[in-house]
């Protein structure tokens, strides 16, 4: 919406005249009953100055009043079409409700990139953190960050965490990765330039991977050349986190410690040579 069709839209609004109790409810049931269209015309041009009233209300939020008249009008032609005339309720009463839902979506949609405000209570916190914050920081008692969003959340209904999430949501606007910075050389670079992780990179990830299952087949293979107090000493001793000790194993198997030692030897030789045998041009193995 241009400057011109705005200063257009505000004085038709303002011209338009008031409708009585009796005139919005003959509107209101030709439209609903019989698809008048004059009729829809009329009762939103009457409106259009409370759709603007509300709409001014959320000027704050960095977005164009245009954009706001025009998603009040949205809320207001819904109202008209769910209003219900046999309940006695005037309609700018209704169409309030349904003209604010439809301009406080829109901000949500639209002030940052990133969703937020899904559930009531972070709609709630969304559009009164700063009227709370800016009420409760006027007191003459000051207080701490901790002490004013601890209020803020039992005046609301939500957690501490969330209101200093939301507090720090609004403290400043979106901020792209591709955002041009000067590093400390003088230098143009991207913002997104300075995020580094230390996580492997993609490639690296997938060659572990296949390096570790090429291995666990290896060994597997390999543990077949054992005899079965071989593999269980193995297993015990080279095989868990928690490597068992010579003695506890003698103990299971009832023989010395020492006899222990000489059999998981025998057995990581034979180990040894098997995986040598499947892959001789490796040392996939170091006793």
């Amino acid at each position: 919406m241009t400057i011109g069709e705005k200063r257009q839209l505000v004085r038709a609004a303002m011209k338009a005249p008031y409708l009585t109790r009796e005139e919005e409810m003959d509107l209101a049931i030709r439209w609903r009953d019989n698809r008048d269209e004059k009729a829809l015309e009329k009762l939103s041009l009457s409106h259009t100055r409370l759709v603007i009233a509300v709409a001014s209300r959320f000027r704050n939020f960095g977005l164009s009043l245009g954009d706001l008249i025009q998603e009040g009008h949205v809320g207001l032609l819904e109202a008209a079409a769910r209003f219900e005339p046999e309940r006695q309720v005037r309609f700018s009463t209704y169409a309030t409700w349904w003209i604010r839902a439809s301009i406080q979506d829109y901000i949500l949609r639209n002030w940052s990139i990133v969703r937020g405000g899904t559930s009531s209570s972070q709609k709630a916190l969304f559009f009164n953190l700063r009227r709370l914050r800016a009420k409760l920081s006027s007191n003459q008692t000051p207080l701490t960050d901790s002490e004013l969003h601890q209020q803020i959340a039992d005046a609301i209904g939500v957690k501490q965490s969330d209101v200093a999430l939301m507090n720090a949501r609004l403290s400043g606007p979106d901020t792209s990765l591709n955002a041009p910075v000067i590093d400390s050389e003088g230098s143009n670079a991207d913002r997104q330039d300075f995020l580094v992780s230390d996580a492997p990179l993609p490639d690296e990830i997938v060659t572990g991977n296949i390096d570790t299952e090429r291995r666990r087949k290896w060994l597997t293979s390999a543990l077949k050349v054992l005899s079965e107090r071989e593999l269980k000493i193995v297993r015990e001793r080279r095989l868990s986190e928690d490597g068992a000790t010579l003695e506890s194993l003698g103990a299971k198997l009832g023989i010395s410690k020492e006899r222990v030692r000489q059999i998981e030897s025998r057995a990581m030789e034979k180990l040894k040579s098997a995986l040598l045998a499947e892959q001789p041009d490796r040392a996939v193995y170091s006793a």
